[in-house]
């Protein structure tokens, strides 16, 4: 059973959450029969936004970065999940070799690498880190908030090419913690002998946002099914537009009658629930990874013609300079949860199928219509209340965190689910599977 997060905050999800409760152990064993049929990525974080109205995940990362804001006790249940995640793939595995994103690391993120590595070691793993960077030529130390240091060395590949190290350090299994939003080096290329975790596909040199939400779509409608409801409880709708040049504002077509269409879609909806004050929204962001950056909001596709300049050159480009030219347009779902007043919305942190933990993300100065990962934004850990309790089944809705805890880890499972099925469809080595 997935443990329940703590949070103060309660509000209703109300027939949504009543329904997922009380079909628990339907949910819980269609989850076992999915995972038999299907292998899960091997760690994954899902950002949910709670309407009140509807729960649905907005951004599914397979290499999530921020494990240091996961509460400390919750650091036995991720050494547990990641044991079983290794078992998988190496069940002798004596060796870890960690591939972080070190392009200007900064502490907050070398905090996350060293409480990666804290967990594997815990498994019974070397866990030593390796660099894509050109300039780590030697073994350079990395100072920690905390004082401690970690050390990063440059990647080797063995003599006959075919295995991946350090100098002095043959690892059986080797754990990307880096996107690759730039692409895919040469030398992660033709690793046959040892795991590679995630795969390259998994990057944003390949991956991209629309085939995830593709997949989420047959899940949602099978979860819908499953317990009764609509899946678009569930499930943000989304569009996707390609050959955008948002510098020369080509493209910009395709893309206002995309976002046109799913206005329209999204209106239906709030008309056959009933939501008459509901103004629909939605959110264009880049296909291939956004970290936070060209993220817009619109109520109306006439917004996009009065874009300045300057708007269409942030847009145009995300991390570390790639051009944007595919995007992804999907409903905008506001966010009902706030932390001492300010915005927020959960992120639930999966190892392996297990839900390890989750915190709020938090700003101040955003709306409940706007993108929260921006500079600013604050991480409030969520500790596991009771890990091996169930849900209160007598609790009124929106009444028991434990119960809506649990019915965030459903969602966010469901995104994990749909991640495995996205990584089948794309993986350009299929045969592994």
């Amino acid at each position: 059973m997935v443990p329940h997060l703590v949070t103060a905050q309660s509000g209703p999800l109300l027939d949504l959450e009543k329904k997922i409760l009380e079909a628990t152990p339907a949910i819980e064993r269609w989850f076992r029969m999915s995972w038999q049929e299907h292998t899960p990525p091997f760690y994954c974080s899902v950002d949910l936004r709670n309407a009140g109205y509807k729960l649905a995940p907005v951004d599914t990362n397979l290499f999530p970065g921020s494990f240091n804001n996961l509460a400390t006790e919750m650091l036995p249940l991720s050494v547990q999940a990641a044991m079983a995640a290794i078992d998988k793939y190496c069940p002798d595995a004596r060796n870890l070799l960690l591939i972080p994103e070190m392009n200007h690391p900064n502490p907050d993120y070398l905090a996350h690498v060293s409480r990666l590595m804290q967990i594997f070691r815990q498994t019974g793993l070397h866990v030593r880190l390796g660099s894509l960077s050109p300039e780590i030529t030697q073994p350079t130390p990395l100072a920690l908030p905390d004082g401690n240091m970690l050390v990063v060395e440059p990647l080797v590949r063995s003599a006959n090419g075919r295995r991946l190290g350090l100098a002095d350090f043959d690892p059986c299994t080797i754990l990307l913690n880096n996107d690759l939003s730039s692409g895919i080096p040469a030398i992660l290329e033709n690793i046959h002998e040892q795991s590679l975790l995630p795969p390259v596909h998994a990057g944003w040199a390949l991956r991209r946002k629309s085939n995830h939400f593709d997949a989420y779509d047959e899940v949602a409608k099978k979860f819908g099914k499953l317990i009764d409801v609509d899946p678009w409880m569930v499930n943000p709708l989304h569009a996707r537009c390609g050959e955008v040049d948002f510098e020369a504002a080509n493209g910009l077509e395709c893309l206002s009658d995309n976002v046109t269409m799913l206005l329209a879609k999204i209106k239906k909806k709030y008309k056959e629930y009933g939501m008459k004050e509901m103004k629909p929204f939605v959110i264009v962001k880049p296909d291939a990874g956004t970290h936070g950056r060209g993220i817009i909001t619109i109520r109306d596709a006439n917004e996009l013609k009065d874009l300045s300049q300057k708007q269409r050159d942030k847009l145009a480009v995300m991390k570390n300079g790639v051009a944007v030219h595919d995007v992804i347009i999907q409903e905008g779902v506001p966010t009902v949860e706030t932390v001492n007043g300010a915005v927020a919305e959960p992120v639930v942190y999966m190892i392996d199928r297990y839900v390890v933990g989750g915190f709020y993300r938090v700003h101040a100065e955003r709306g409940i219509d706007q993108n929260l990962n921006a500079p600013g934004s604050k991480h409030v850990p969520l500790a596991f209340a009771q890990q091996h309790a169930v849900p209160d089944l007598k609790a009124k809705p929106g009444t028991a965190a434990p119960n809506r805890f649990y019915v965030y880890g459903v969602v966010a499972r469901l995104a994990l689910l749909a991640a495995s099925l996205e990584m089948e469809r794309t993986d350009p080595n299929p045969e592994v599977y």
